[in-house]
């Protein structure tokens, strides 16, 4: 199948005096799970995995992968006549280094440019300056080879109640921005991240596996708002809504033709790492360009008082899922047959029969064993192991209520462990533990607050490959922005961590063909204390769910640690016991006993 797309799509190219073609991952979004519709680069390459680039020249064509699908991509590839590019190893090319050799002197590179990025494509458009190569970015070759592309994804786009469930208007939050574009000189604002987007109107759908987005874009002037969306995704009830607070229904892509009717004299806000490149292009020449972070991007990731008391709901029901999932799996383990899936599948029914449950947050991870050293593993039909009565299950997973998103990783035990098994988790557990109990003047970033979770684990020459912390949505994506938790002070992990930001504290430990680690619970920031030093804040934990206290070495835990375990357990049994039957409430009791 792939090398006849493949012909077929030079054909086009070769109608289009196209010398290359490049097909990639995204949405028109740059949405976390794109749809079916846009999964053209597994469509014309075979291969399926989640992350990858294709490229096809004249007489070449390459994947570019990383490292968690070298061995499915190998597979999926071969005899396809696409050579696999493992990303990040030695002599391999990246992809603008491969255009570069490969594109002839004045050639023609193309690709979708809504589904490519700003900052990526002018990356590109470095790189391959010194052949004069021009860029091809308003047309979708690959579309006129895949005949039966499934439809672009429309469905129902419904109103998040402001004064249950949202805290503020879509007609307030519109005051706010443009206050903020008045601050920055801009005149016209456009938004392209569903995230954004959903927040400003206050609008939830499901274009977007597991982000209750919709497919949409959003224009903002001082006197108009303008949302670009699929008529069919409206009714009666949702238009009016929108349009009784201002707000005026273009269709999806007439995002284009209103971006190049913007007057040369008006100041553009936007944020290009956001945009793609396509959009972007639109753009007439003389406009101004302010780029800077969205700010809806900000004003969002600050939880109002009452979508912090909706998350603390969220949390409960979340917490009595987790329990009698956690019931479940200890009573039966080594009793009954278990696997990654099928503990997964059980997990993900005790959450769908919460009320206001709408969907998870992200495919539940469900990792045993050495899976679980794998950070970024994922069980399939293919790699399903087995659970047995020993060792760990790690089982990272969330959910989306009414009230809110959750996550919550836990590190569970399922039989006899070493000694080294109980070391790391007590590690990992006490970094956990002092940031959640950490106090900290107002100022502080996600850069210099890392530390206080890595340090028992740098303490003994040991580390993670990944955030400490990130962002979550309400009722929104689960990975959201602007903060992050990292020692390396790029991006969000600048930002400053402000009371009402919902974060993740998540450290772990992964020991290759051995055992993964991690434990998480998320955090609201707090006002603290003020006082002749400063503004004080800190954090409180909303998750609920009992830490399994048999991988505990007690020995290395402070005193202040300890404490913080048991005020946390009294906590979780007291407020889930009522949701649990009197077995499960039973066991959570001895589940959070203190130690």
């Amino acid at each position: 199948m792939s090398r006849w797309t493949i012909e077929k799509l030079r054909e086009y190219m070769n109608e289009a005096g196209v010398d290359g073609w490049m097909v990639n991952s995204s949405d028109y979004h740059d949405s976390e799970y794109p749809g079916d519709y846009f999964k053209q680069r597994s469509f014309l390459s075979g291969f399926t995995g989640s992350a990858g680039t294709l490229v096809v020249t004249v007489e070449e064509a390459g994947l570019w992968t990383d490292g968690r699908y070298f061995v499915q991509a190998a597979h999926q590839l071969e005899g396809s006549g696409i050579t696999l590019y493992k990303m990040g190893q030695k002599d391999v090319p990246a992809i603008a280094e491969f255009l570069a050799e490969k594109l002839p002197e004045n050639g023609c590179l193309g690709f979708d440019g809504r589904t490519v990025g700003q900052e990526y494509y002018l990356e590109l458009k470095k790189t391959l300056e010194e052949k004069r190569i021009r860029f091809s970015l308003l047309e979708d070759l690959g579309d006129k080879v895949w005949e039966d592309r499934p439809a672009l994804s429309c469905e129902k786009v419904w109103i998040l109640d402001a004064e249950k469930y949202s805290g503020m208007t879509a007609a307030e939050k519109l005051a706010k921005v443009r206050e903020s574009m008045k601050k920055a000189g801009a005149t016209v604002h456009l938004l392209t991240s569903l995230d954004d987007i959903a927040w400003l109107f206050n609008i939830r759908g499901g274009d977007v596996e597991c982000n209750p987005v919709a497919l949409s874009y959003a224009a903002v002037t001082m006197s108009d708002a303008v949302l670009f969306v699929q008529e069919k995704a409206l009714d009666s009830e949702v238009r009016q809504a929108l349009e009784a607070q201002g707000i005026t229904i273009q269709p999806y892509n007439a995002i284009y033709d209103y971006t190049a009717s913007i007057g040369e004299t008006e100041a553009v806000m936007l944020e290009s790492s956001r945009v793609n490149c396509a959009i972007y292009a639109r753009l007439p020449e003389q406009v101004k360009v302010i780029n800077q972070v969205n700010p809806e991007t900000v004003m969002k990731a600050v939880k109002n008082p009452v979508e912090q008391e909706n998350i603390a709901k969220a949390h409960v029901k979340d917490g009595a899922a987790m329990v009698k999932f956690l019931y479940w799996l200890k009573q039966n383990i080594g009793k009954i047959p278990m696997t990654e899936l099928s503990a997964a599948a059980y997990l993900d029914k005790k959450r769908s029969e919460q009320e206001g449950f709408l969907d998870l947050s992200f495919k539940t991870i469900s990792a045993y064993g050495s899976n679980a050293a794998m950070c970024h593993y994922s069980a399939t039909e293919e790699t399903d192991t087995e659970l047995k009565p020993e060792g760990f299950l790690l089982v990272d997973s969330g959910g989306q209520y009414m009230e809110g998103t959750t996550d919550i990783t836990r590190t569970i035990v399922l039989g006899p462990l070493t000694e080294k098994q109980k070391f790391h988790y007590t590690l990992v557990l006490k970094g956990m533990i002092d940031l959640a109990s950490a106090r900290f003047i107002y100022g502080c970033t996600g850069a210099g607050m890392d530390i206080l979770t890595r340090g028992p684990l740098w303490q003994y020459g040991l580390d993670y490959n990944h955030g400490t912390g990130h962002g979550v949505g309400y009722l929104l994506n689960v990975h959201e922005g602007p903060q992050r938790i990292h020692w390396n002070a790029r991006g969000g992990a600048q930002t400053v961590i402000e009371p009402g930001m919902l974060t993740s504290d998540e450290p772990g430990i992964y020991l290759e063909g051995e055992y993964g680690i991690r434990t998480e619970n998320l955090v609201v920031c707090k006002e603290a204390d003020d006082n002749e030093y400063g503004r004080f804040l800190k954090f409180e934990t909303v998750t609920l769910a009992p830490i399994d206290k048999e991988a505990i070495d007690i020995s290395l835990m402070t005193p202040d640690e300890i404490g913080w375990l048991n005020q946390y357990h009294e906590k979780v049994y007291t407020v889930l016991s009522p949701y649990l039957e009197k077995e499960e409430a039973d066991w959570l009791k001895e589940a959070c006993s203190r130690i």
